[in-house]
């Protein structure tokens, strides 16, 4: 009995599946989705779970992927899709990441600011304050004090700073006179402050904000309080009448989080700006991710870099700005 002629589609079927099992074809693929992923990443649909938040916090570890692609496509013999599996997505790193790198930092600039979550259960506030004080900051914001550390920062920060806004867990402090400094409601307790610096170049508004944790869990990235909160800081900042404005603190988010984007749309990041390399902040022994932000509108960064790590979980943020001018009449 003759067998059934199987036709010109199972002709077909075998050909794909025999073009999917030949070398590398799975590895130049993945190469390609990645390059496409890391160039492309604000062009990607937002994921249940706010999971491409996530992915773009972590998106400069990407990197990482190249070598194990590399790595399977020499395994499978496959010189093509190894050469195209370092080629093609380390293209597309150096694309977005690449002027990272760079040292844009330069000599001057009028202030020098400094953010820092000290950490409410910092264990040396006395300590922590001595080296921050080394930086020689003109203008200083911590975020998450307590009421067991904020008396230990207002002793050893007092005789260098003369002018202090403390409210809830945030507080800034000056060798400039502050005026008009109240709290900014972004949750039910005291997250957030503003104040005017009236410094010799001119004055500025400066933000100090701690944004609520995120949180990696079986639901995906739990980040909706962060970015409730997130929405109310703008809607302040938007308002705000003065030009020059600098918003610093904890925003625990990256520069690439799109979730950031109401913020770094229409601020730069004096570490983009100004730095050389990620100048990842958390964790401090290990630092992965840059979720402590100097943001910038009307003033420019001359340098911006990372302090020495103190007894929190997270490093300081330094810059130092440049005031431009006043616009004329």
């Amino acid at each position: 009995m003759a067998r059934p002629d199987p036709g010109p589609g199972a002709a077909d079927d075998a050909a794909r599946r025999r073009w999917w099992r030949r070398r590398g074809t799975v590895v130049t693929g993945c190469s390609v989705l990645l390059a496409v992923g890391v160039a492309g990443h604000g062009l990607l649909p937002h994921l249940p779970g706010r999971m491409t938040s996530l992915a773009e916090t972590v998106l400069p570890w990407s990197a990482l992927i190249v070598p194990v692609l590399v790595a399977v496509a020499l395994l499978r013999r496959a010189a093509v899709a190894a050469v195209a599996a370092l080629l093609v997505p380390t293209v597309a790193w150096l694309s977005v990441f690449g002027g990272l790198l760079v040292d844009k930092s330069s000599p001057g600039g009028d202030l020098t600011v400094v953010s820092h979550n000290v950490n409410q259960a910092n264990p040396d506030p006395a300590g922590t304050a001595r080296s921050l004080l080394a930086a020689g900051a003109d203008v200083l914001a911590l975020e998450e004090l307590s009421p067991d550390t904020a008396p230990a920062y207002e002793r050893a920060l007092a005789d260098t700073y003369p002018y202090h806004f403390q409210q809830g867990t945030v507080g800034l402090w000056s060798v400039h006179p502050l005026r008009d400094a109240r709290a900014v409601p972004i949750m039910p307790w005291t997250r957030a402050m503003r104040a005017t610096v009236d410094a010799p170049g001119g004055r500025l508004a400066v933000y100090v904000a701690h944004l609520p944790s995120v949180r990696v869990g079986p639901s995906g990235f739990t980040a909706r309080a962060r970015d409730e909160a997130l929405d109310l800081l703008v809607a302040e900042v938007r308002a705000e009448p003065m030009r020059r404005v600098v918003v610093m603190g904890d925003l625990n988010g990256s520069t690439d989080d799109r979730a950031l984007r109401p913020l770094t749309d229409r601020f730069v990041s004096a570490q983009t700006e100004a730095g050389a390399g990620f100048g990842f902040t958390w964790p401090a022994r290990l630092p992965a991710v840059r979720i402590d932000q100097i943001l910038l509108g009307g003033v420019r960064a001359a340098s911006a870099w990372t302090l020495p790590a103190t007894a929190s979980d997270h490093l300081p943020v330094a810059a130092r700005i440049i005031l431009a001018p006043e616009p004329g009449p």
